[in-house]
């Protein structure tokens, strides 16, 4: 599920970009028309925007399930990131110099089996899987970047936890995880 050539990921880059700039100045995401871009930007796939300011996350927002065009996708969650994140004030003009983008292209999820914690944990590859954690009407995901500040498997597990809203700690019957992978990349502005 990768993007073919390096042209198509700086085409996404370019209109991520555009968005939040537009969103600047106009307060909505950049509009575009997915008819007038190539085939595999036209295909409905989910994506995730991440910011981040001197390495420091500046906002981030996605969908796991595809939803709508993936440009149109991910002009919608630059903009989202930079002005609808909730953990982080809108962007202002000064942000944007040095400000880094991520584009992550997400896999379709595939549901993992387990009936323990030690099974679910053995089977958790560090660096490959995002994560997608249901139970009862909780749900949280991290993207595999988050391997990169959170490596151990078990403290992985244990802050998705807290991120969907359940205890950090305990086994339920209901939990139910999917994995997918991400094709990430990105610039600085």
């Amino acid at each position: 599920m990768t993007l073919p050539d390096e042209a198509l990921r700086e085409r996404l880059l370019e209109v991520a970009e555009q968005s939040i700039w537009h969103g600047l100045n106009h307060e909505r995401p950049l509009p575009v028309d997915p008819a007038a871009e190539p085939e595999a930007l036209r295909e409905k796939r989910a994506s995730f925007v991440t910011l981040k300011r001197h390495g420091l996350l500046r906002g981030c927002i996605g969908a796991v399930e595809p939803v709508r065009p993936l440009v149109e996708d991910v002009v919608h969650n630059a903009y989202a990131a930079g002005f609808r994140d909730p953990r982080f004030p809108p962007l202002d003009e000064a942000e944007l110099d040095g400000l880094e983008l991520q584009i992550s292209l997400l896999t379709p999820p595939e549901p993992m089996h387990f009936n323990s914690e030690a099974e679910l944990i053995e089977q958790l590859r560090p660096g490959v899987d995002g994560l997608i954690l249901k139970d009862g009407g909780h749900r949280g995901t991290f993207l595999p970047a988050v391997w990169a500040s959170v490596p151990e498997p078990r403290a992985f597990l244990r802050e998705l936890r807290i991120k969907a809203g359940l205890p950090p700690d305990g086994w339920s019957d209901t939990l139910q995880v999917e994995r997918y992978r991400t094709e990430s990349f990105g610039r600085r502005l």
